[in-house]
């Protein structure tokens, strides 16, 4: 694999610089330059022991990498969540293969923990003499101690961990809390890290390091063979699958929507939050893609896991822990910098407690694609979703905080009013499919109400576009566009060929472009969202132009602008939430599910579209 030098600023490895590991418990990234400066346990949502990526001086990481690194490269073990990284010193090769270990026979598909609570490192030289730096220093203070050839670690923030480090070389505690030593290392020679934490301690000396990666790499390619796709950017919509079961909660089903909290949407602004949660949203959008691809377990345990969580609150709510309870209240952490001096950084998430009212029609629709795929609507679920169905009727035309989550004065937002007609279509669906008992006049009747409203009073004749939010009585204020009206033909709303979501589509991409196919999500200065500063393109509106591009038969431009986005990738096929488009530069929380999702998605309804038109069939 071709290795590239190493380039910091501010002290800082690009995001791009790195790759995803996991166990469908939790995560870690992994460094281009061999280090892990993220890690988060015992689940994707707990707080980090590693945050490396926040702060480098404070944060934490694992190192284990050449003293005087020149160069280095990556790549995933083919079908894989298993990483390699060649580090390349002034007198050698060093090859890190990393992982998060998994069971015996571990079955991706079950919903049980596949993980041993493990992350393994094997390092061997690939060629000549390299002297190895190992240091494991977590992001708050530990006691350390000797026992039976390993260290045992005591984290004051998780006291119910029994965490242990072991190394084949020798490890000594050094005076800021770290651990770590250095050996040099020969052509063929082998050095292993184990950090572990399920407290089945004796499994650390059990098995060769070896064999584990051999296990974790067939577990993986047993559960990659079930994927099923043949379209455009084949190998990059596999990896965008597998970056998405890196993503997925095995116990529960749960879908991450990224692995980090706080990469800022603008290098050294205050727009970092925490993605480490489930939003109903992304639940919507990703099983749709999903069951597309042959990931029909994983789609189906979203969707019942979604399910379940509103049947046992009797609501609905914005977000989700993978608990399945509330993010903890919002906080600022003093004590990280930030990636590179993007402060604050930020734990748990504040938009939990938001009105967001496309909701509604996320949860009907989620219920929708439930019936569709076999699933029983109980008498109890039942109520709820009319219960949740009534609602959107009474609440469609009222201000709230919208897709994008605005911390500023609610708006009647496009995206939100549509979302409802969404709600109340997909209850007459599964109400008609199950034969429940509805009041099927009355719904129809606002559902009349919402679409009329949506076509006249979102929709700008002067400026011949859909905009963000409604219009008063008056026909006044609609405001500027917004990304999320891409979405409308996704949502079955207004058809992708509709003359007027043609016009918003040359709209969105004249106003909101950013160049070479990227979208803004929206202009702050016509759409206040009530936070100072900017932030990138955002990729999922790209992928959603692509749709709009392929609902209109517009099939060359969707392929060119799709393969244009997907080279966007990094070496590893990962993608971020945006791009800085100056730079191209990844920017937000990564990976984020949301572009993966796109990827995916896209890139079936792309392929769908292309065999339709060579054999002359209209959908």
């Amino acid at each position: 694999m071709p290795t590239r030098p190493l380039t910091r600023t501010d002290g800082y490895l690009p995001i791009e610089d790195h790759g995803l590991i996991g166990d469908g418990s939790t995560c870690a990234l992994v460094a281009r330059d061999g280090s892990i400066p993220w890690l988060c346990l015992p689940d994707f949502d707990s707080r980090p022991f590693l945050a490396g990526l926040l702060d480098p001086r404070r944060g934490g990481s694992l190192v284990l990498t050449p003293t005087g690194l020149r160069a280095a490269a990556q790549r995933y073990v083919e079908d894989t969540g298993v990483l390699v990284t060649e580090l390349h010193g002034p007198d050698g090769v060093l090859e890190v293969t990393d992982c998060l270990t998994l069971r015996a026979g571990a079955d991706l598909d079950e919903l049980v923990p596949h993980g041993r609570g493990e992350l393994l490192r094997l390092a061997r030289v690939v060629s000549g003499t390299v002297d190895v730096d190992v240091r494991l220093a977590p992001m708050d203070p530990v006691q350390v101690s000797q026992e039976g050839g390993a260290w045992r670690i005591r984290w004051a923030a998780r006291p119910d961990l029994d965490l242990l480090l072991w190394c084949s070389s020798p490890l000594e505690p050094a005076r800021d809390g770290s651990i770590g030593g250095r050996v040099t290392l020969h052509a063929g020679e082998q050095l292993s890290v184990v950090l572990h934490w399920s407290g089945h301690t004796r499994v650390l000396y059990r098995t060769d390091p070896a064999q584990l990666v051999d296990r974790t790499v067939a577990a993986w390619r047993r559960w990659a063979a079930r994927l099923r796709y043949e379209g455009p950017q084949r190998a990059l919509v596999r990896r965008s699958a597998l970056t998405l079961k890196l993503l997925d909660h095995h116990p529960t089903g749960a879908l991450v929507a990224a692995a980090t909290s706080s990469l800022p949407e603008h290098v050294g602004g205050v727009r970092n939050w925490d993605y480490r949660y489930t939003w109903v949203r992304d639940a919507a959008f990703s099983t749709y893609a999903l069951r597309r691809i042959g990931m029909t377990s994983e789609s189906s345990s979203f969707l019942a896991w979604t399910l379940a969580n509103a049947e046992r609150d009797g609501r609905i709510s914005v977000m989700y822990t993978l608990a399945g309870g509330q993010p903890a209240t919002e906080w600022e952490d003093i004590a990280l910098a930030g990636y590179r001096g993007s402060a604050p950084v930020r734990w748990g998430n504040g938009a939990a407690g938001q009105r967001q009212h496309d909701v509604y029609g996320e949860l009907l629709d989620v219920a929708w694609q439930w019936v569709g795929s076999g699933g029983e609507v109980t008498a109890h679920l039942w109520r709820l979703l009319c219960r949740l169905t009534d609602e959107a009727t009474e609440r469609w035309d009222t201000p709230d905080a919208g897709p994008w989550e605005i911390r500023d004065t609610g708006r009647p937002f496009t995206y939100s009013v549509a979302l409802c007609s969404v709600a109340v279509d997909r209850a007459l669906r599964i109400a008609q499919a199950r034969g429940l008992p509805h009041p099927r006049d009355r719904w129809r009747a606002e559902l009349d109400r919402m679409r009329a409203a949506l076509l006249d009073r979102a929709w700008d004749p002067g400026r011949r576009t859909f905009t963000e939010h409604l219009a008063d009585a008056q026909g006044r204020g609609r405001g500027g566009l917004d990304g999320s009206l891409l979405a409308l033909p996704l949502r079955r709303v207004v058809a992708a060929d509709d003359p007027r979501m043609v016009a918003t589509v040359e709209a969105v991409r004249r106003e909101l472009g950013a160049g070479d196919g990227l979208l803004y999500r929206y202009l702050h200065a016509e759409s206040p969202d009530g936070l100072p500063g900017q932030e990138g393109a955002f990729l999922l509106c790209s992928f959603w132009l692509v749709d709009n591009l392929t609902g209109q038969g517009r099939l060359q431009e969707a392929h060119d602008l799709y393969d244009s986005l997907c080279g966007r990738a990094t070496e590893l096929g990962l993608l971020a939430e945006e791009v800085d488009p100056g730079t191209g530069a990844f920017l937000g929380n990564f990976p984020q599910a949301f572009s993966h999702v796109g990827v995916v998605s896209s890139g079936w309804a792309l392929a769908r579209a292309e065999a339709d038109a060579r054999e002359g069939v209209r959908r």
